[in-house]
């Protein structure tokens, strides 16, 4: 890959404020993505994208962390902005998809239902490779969620009767159902809306960008509106009603953690298909994510933020490139982490606001494909908005 090409392209392209396009960066991103997907199994499974993890308070030691959310999340992404790409990036698509596709089998629930976890289930772990933590696989394992389940789903093109058999079973991990939440802001602390996880045992957990995509699995699919779907809209107009988005993100998202990300989920959701519960607040998202544009922000966070904004029909800040010719200080940017793992998010009220402040039990998570993956959609919507 070029990388010296790459940047002063990204240079003309946010600095110099032209709605030119060239296919050439589209193809560069995509075989750069396709360069980084696992070939043959070894630390990650073939197909797999790897993902790296470190601890909050101490970011100096990073894990290989196997999961199959950021290879979910590039999946769906990539044939979501498939019929805008030439068809020689169309066949790129389609190796990276049909590549990854069997590697979401070894997070598929132990019993063949489908429904998927975050860790392998073949052999069940937490936080892969971490020493003495392992010891506790079996015991602490995670139970499948929410999230994984959707977006997997998603990127397989499930058909509709395993669409609407999980919709189905979501109905029994809601808030009241197996268990109620006890660490949520007491406004929506009595709404039946979807929790994180599918586990018997696991506490009722409360995420909007979870939510955000739960919703879009929906929407997608064309299932019913059911109680629980209904409440879950209920939950994010009034969070954001209240501004906790902007306000208390990592409260409200824990397993995300940021108003960008959040801004980010709630675009893509409300892109799809109008809500009209939602709808009225686009107005106030838009000038929200456009006074986060004025703040110095890194250059991922402003690809979110212009993604958000261009899915919601508004033409974006340009976006500010460093003068550098570091493609990997640019787009790989370890420090960004669109995901992180929040053991507090579990935790009762007071207890998850205080180690969530501290980062106690915070994992970051990184994944330099899917930072392109964010870059190459963020283009493809530019081009959409200027056409």
């Amino acid at each position: 890959m070029k990388f010296n090409c790459l940047l002063l392209f990204l240079l003309f392209f946010y600095t110099n404020k032209s709605n030119a396009f060239d296919t050439t960066i589209v193809t560069q991103l995509l075989q750069r993505i396709d360069q980084l997907q696992v070939k043959e199994s070894g630390v990650f499974p073939k197909g797999l994208f790897p993902s790296y993890r470190t601890y909050a308070l101490n970011q100096d030691r990073q894990k290989a962390d196997i999961n199959p959310f950021f290879t979910g999340l590039i999946v769906f992404t990539l044939e979501r902005i498939k019929d805008q790409l030439t068809p020689y990036q169309q066949k790129l698509v389609d190796q990276i998809s049909s590549n990854a596709k069997p590697s979401f089998a070894k997070f598929k629930n132990r019993k063949g239902r489908d429904t998927y976890n975050f860790w392998p289930t073949d052999t069940a772990q937490i936080f892969p490779n971490s020493g003495w933590m392992n010891l506790f696989n079996k015991s602490q394992s995670l139970p499948d969620d929410m999230d994984d389940t959707v977006i997997i789903l998603m990127a397989l093109k499930a058909n509709e009767e395993t669409a609407d058999n999980i919709h189905l079973l979501m109905q029994e991990y809601i808030n009241g159902g197996k268990g109620k939440i006890n660490n949520t802001f007491s406004s929506i602390s009595h709404l039946p809306a979807y929790s994180v996880w599918f586990g018997n045992r696991m506490p009722v957990d409360f995420d909007i960008s979870v939510l955000s995509n739960v919703l879009y699995f929906v929407q997608e699919y064309k299932l019913p509106f059911t109680k629980a779907d209904s409440s879950s809209v209920q939950l994010i107009v009034k969070i954001l009603e209240e501004k906790k988005h902007i306000t208390e993100p990592s409260f409200i998202s824990p397993h995300y953690g940021s108003s960008e990300i959040i801004l980010y989920h709630l675009s893509r959701l409300m892109a799809l298909k109008p809500i009209p519960e939602l709808e009225k607040f686009k107005p106030m998202l838009i000038q929200q994510a456009q006074k986060l544009e004025q703040k110095k922000q890194p250059f991922l966070n402003q690809v979110l933020l212009s993604s958000s904004l261009l899915r919601w029909g508004v033409k974006p800040d340009f976006i500010t490139v460093q003068n550098t010719l570091n493609l990997t200080q640019l787009i790989e940017d370890e420090q960004f982490s669109f995901f992180i793992a929040n053991m507090a998010s579990m935790l009762p009220n007071q207890l998850k606001k205080s180690f969530t402040a501290s980062k106690l039990g915070t994992f970051k998570y990184y994944c330099p494909a899917y930072n392109n993956v964010l870059l190459l959609e963020n283009i493809i919507l530019h081009q959409k908005l200027v056409n």
